[in-house]
């Protein structure tokens, strides 16, 4: 398994060449039962490797259990619109911000709020995963471009202002191809895998696949194999994609 390469808001994973890479939907701080979605497939923490669409923290009962998860070496998430939060404490809206579960950021001291900020600052915006068959992209909610190559260079970009601002947050915010139902797929990518929209099922819109099905509130937490694209549980052809 070789070293990771960092380059500003784009991580970048070589190929896991000792055992498998999964992919997991949206956690909101539910980390047993994430835990015990691992245990079901047989994650050997040796040699797999855990990728997360983001959403880490808010609305569960082990948000602060997060530092333990982001000190593991073999677990890797991308920013999600509620980790944003985080980032933004100091800046953002909060009350908006509570009404969707940052309750439990509120009364920590500032130092660990502080420490919470820079953490979560360091969290990508997109990771990329060569595998056997072809790139893997992931960000939280959706790639605002048709190409990966575009979406890649804006985030690299050295300028920074409105526009990286608006890419960042179609990534962590968008939902526009899962309610339209749009099929054109990314370009330069064998496939992209997103959360933020909860679903019965895993979905997949052209090379898109929307894999966050709730295990955080009253659904499952989705393992995807980044190596086959197969889902763990199977995806159920009974159930809809639509949360009702």
């Amino acid at each position: 398994m070789l070293e990771t390469i960092e380059v500003s808001r784009v991580k970048r994973f070589a190929a896991n060449t000792a055992g498998r890479d999964f992919a997991v939907g949206d956690i909101h701080g539910h980390f047993t039962r994430l835990q015990a979605a691992l245990d079901a497939a047989g994650f050997d923490p040796a040699a797999d490797r855990l990728f997360s669409v983001g959403d880490l923290v808010d609305r569960g009962p082990e948000c602060e259990d997060v530092i333990k998860w982001l000190n593991k070496p073999w677990f890797h998430p991308v920013r999600g619109n509620h980790d944003d939060y985080v980032c933004r404490f100091d800046t953002c809206d909060i009350g908006n911000w509570m009404y969707n579960g940052g309750t439990w950021f509120v009364g920590l001291p500032l130092t660990e709020q502080q420490n919470y900020q820079v953490m979560f600052q360091d969290l990508p915006i997109a990771i990329e995963v060569e595998t056997a068959k072809g790139l893997i992209g992931i960000v939280h909610a959706d790639c605002p471009f048709q190409s990966w190559g575009q979406l890649r260079a804006e985030l690299e970009s050295p300028e920074s202002g409105k526009r990286l601002k608006q890419v960042q947050n179609s990534c962590m915010w968008s939902r526009s191809r899962i309610q339209d139902g749009d099929t054109c797929g990314v370009e330069g990518l064998r496939a992209l895998v997103v959360g933020h929209t909860p679903l019965r099922q895993p979905a997949v819109l052209g090379n898109v696949h929307h894999i966050d099905t709730a295990g955080w509130m009253d659904g499952h937490f989705t393992l995807l194999n980044l190596a086959t694209l197969e889902c763990i549980p199977p995806i159920n052809p009974e159930l809809s994609h639509d949360w009702d």
